[in-house]
């Protein structure tokens, strides 16, 4: 699913921050294959998101997330595995799931995710 705006911003920084666990480094050409994405559209979206100053970008063309990246990316991972974890548990199909865990995360206000989180965490109705 290809996003718009902010929540393709947000769908990169995620993904620097899940390659960022798995691979000793990462490249756009990394991010391009993670998300299927072409190789053009990535390097755009690098460009836009050095300029917000939300990566950093080696000579080598290592990416690493600054803090203001790191602190999106780990918001928008946060919620994704939250919301996904809550749906399988609810019965809801692990590939569905996550696709609409992808979506929700981007639009759910912080007050209403906290909210929810703080629901289902301490009432245990779910988890």
């Amino acid at each position: 699913m290809k996003n718009h705006g902010n929540e393709s911003a947000e769908d990169y920084l995620e993904t620097i921050l899940i390659l960022s666990e798995k691979l000793p480094v990462v490249r756009a050409v990394d991010v391009a294959n993670e998300l299927d994405y072409k190789k053009s559209s990535v390097s755009i979206a690098m460009k836009n998101l050095r300029e917000k100053n939300h990566i950093a970008v080696s000579d080598a063309g290592y990416i690493t997330l600054t803090e203001s990246g790191k602190q999106i990316a780990d918001m928008i991972y946060e919620r994704h595995k939250f919301i996904a974890e809550t749906l399988i548990k609810l019965g809801v199909d692990k590939d569905i799931a996550h696709a609409d865990a992808c979506r929700i995360e981007h639009v759910i206000s912080k007050e209403s995710f906290e909210a929810l989180r703080t629901y289902i965490l301490n009432t245990n109705k779910i988890l």
